[in-house]
């Protein structure tokens, strides 16, 4: 009897998984809030450079940039006791004054003047929020295997509620970018945790469907961003509404069980009878488990605890063959992803339009590119899917090259597009991968991709640097690595209507089986071939 069985015994789908699946799913209604908190929390306004103090009242007249508009980070020079320039000729000199910005919103660039030279800071405070989350992916998944998903789940929403509080009342830059870490590196535990719970307490058929249910609640969480957003338009008290309701979520998560493999691969089978017990009797079918015993439980899941005690690392999946070519190329559609998903979505306040209904337009694309992501993978494959959403939205990035600026509908519709086609790369990806790789290495494989993606989510931010020397160099970096990504993906096998393979022995015997199949028109092509010997003599 595998797991699966005995949680048909004990209730595959019942109350108990209703409430499991609903305590898991609200907190990732916050976790939009976190990673596109930026949006709103940095916008930049409209700024000029402050008069000078002592000056005579009248008109303030601004230098001309290149472009006609006038400038932001430039003033001209004003000497003590004479009045302001009238025209548009003379010397100028930084902003030795500060900025004047035109918004009625609080943020972090008009509190700490990040524009002009200090712009940057903006950039690199995302980036190191991004490396948080990398970082928080190494650390809590070993430390979740180590000590179980539920604490690390129930720590990691303490911390994000901590230093996301703390972001809050952040006295200086640094001491922000020092809890914007924090609370990048807190929401790693949260996914990873949240995935594993997920997937090992609903029965097979409803894996899918629980996991884009998380994706929508991922999306609805968008839309609350931009209603908070427009609500609260002090950055402080934003950022503390969407991290306070995480220490409620760690009270919540006491209701959540520990999961039942690793407390059986680590020796605690009293426990996981304890807590399976427990579950049948909330679903209804308290008879059925106690009737289950401790020596039935460690026979059924001997199969589970001989795989855990095959040992491979990541270094397997460089030194096999198959798994180098498939970590390769998955890590390459991984990292485009991220890379090219972060661009467009931090980069709302640049297409000039309204920015909270693009922000919900940005979160409302993602309904209808989920759904269709999902037929086509359940009908045209994975492998065609995920190249063909890749190469899309790289195809829309690096049309935006070409779009002027004040054509803003166009570029909107592109941005939005192109968000679409790498919302629905995400999607496609987590389920390939998984169908992927074999269960001895299979945690280690989304481990290693999930990586690059958060490099690529890292790098994002800095990229958009580059548009200081040439304003379509972002474009081009990102655009072009989106359509690598999508190239790779065709070199990679495909899934559909494959069993989940549990050894490498298994994904071999896929390239056996393609090897076949491609020789076998071949060889009916050759067999027409043979010519045919003429009737009499020779």
């Amino acid at each position: 009897m595998t797991f699966p069985e005995i949680l048909d015994r004990v209730g595959s789908m019942g109350p108990f998984q209703y409430l499991h699946v609903t305590l898991l799913a609200l907190p990732i209604l916050g976790m939009a809030n976190h990673n596109l908190l930026q949006i709103f929390t940095a916008t930049t306004p409209a700024h000029h450079c402050r008069p000078p103090p002592n000056t005579s009242a009248g008109p303030w007249v601004l230098p001309m940039g290149p472009n006609g508009e006038p400038e932001k980070c430039l003033r001209f020079v004003h000497l003590p006791n004479t009045s302001l320039p009238n025209d548009t000729q003379g010397a100028t000199e930084p902003c030795l004054d500060g900025w004047v910005y035109n918004t009625t919103r609080d943020t972090i660039v008009t509190e700490w003047n990040l524009v002009c030279s200090s712009g940057k800071l903006k950039e690199m405070a995302q980036s190191i929020f991004m490396a948080g989350i990398l970082i928080g992916g190494l650390v809590l998944g070993e430390l979740s295997d180590r000590f179980g998903r539920k604490p690390i789940l129930t720590c990691s929403y303490l911390l994000l509620a901590a230093s996301g509080s703390g972001t809050a009342f952040s006295p200086t830059l640094s001491f922000y970018i020092v809890f914007r870490f924090l609370t990048g590196f807190s929401i790693s535990g949260i996914v990873l945790s949240t995935v594993i719970l997920n997937v090992e307490w609903v029965p097979t058929w409803m894996r899918a469907i629980s996991s884009t249910a998380f994706g929508y609640c991922y999306t609805t969480g968008q839309f609350i961003l931009s209603g908070l957003a427009y609500a609260i338009p002090q950055w402080r008290w934003l950022q503390l509404a969407v991290s306070v309701p995480y220490f409620i979520f760690s009270l919540l998560s006491w209701w959540i069980p520990e999961s039942i493999r690793w407390m059986v691969l680590n020796g605690r089978f009293s426990k996981a009878l304890k807590t399976l017990q427990h579950v049948a009797a909330f679903n209804g079918k308290k008879e059925e488990g106690e009737k289950l015993s401790l020596e039935e439980l460690k026979f059924n899941l001997q199969k589970d605890i001989s795989l855990a005690k095959t040992k491979y690392g990541t270094t397997d999946l460089f030194r096999i063959p198959i798994l180098r070519h498939m970590t390769l190329c998955l890590s390459l559609a991984w990292f485009s992803t991220g890379f090219a998903y972060y661009s467009l979505a931090m980069g709302v306040e640049e297409f000039g339009v309204n920015l909270y209904i693009l922000q919900i337009i940005f979160g409302g694309v993602d309904i209808p590119a989920k759904f269709i992501t999902i037929l086509s993978i359940s009908y045209l494959g994975r492998h065609i899917t995920q190249a063909i959403v890749l190469l899309l939205a790289g195809g829309a990035i690096l049309a935006l090259i070409f779009v002027p600026s004040d054509m803003q509908i166009l570029r909107t519709a592109l941005a939005v597009f192109g968000k679409g086609c790498l919302s629905g790369s995400f999607s496609c990806l987590f389920l390939y991968t998984s169908e992927l790789y074999p269960t001895v290495v299979r945690q280690t494989g989304m481990g290693i991709n999930n990586l690059w993606a958060r490099v690529g989510s890292m790098l994002a931010p800095l990229v958009k640097i580059t548009g200081e020397v040439k304003p379509f160099i972002p474009n081009v970096i990102y655009g072009t690595m989106a359509l690598l990504g999508g190239s790779a993906a065709f070199f990679l096998p495909e899934t559909l209507n494959r069993p989940l393979p549990e050894t490498i022995e298994d994904v071999q015997n896929w390239r056996h089986q393609g090897k076949a199949r491609k020789q076998e028109p071949e060889a009916e092509k050759a067999s027409q071939r043979i010519p045919l010997k003429p009737c009499g003599p020779q």
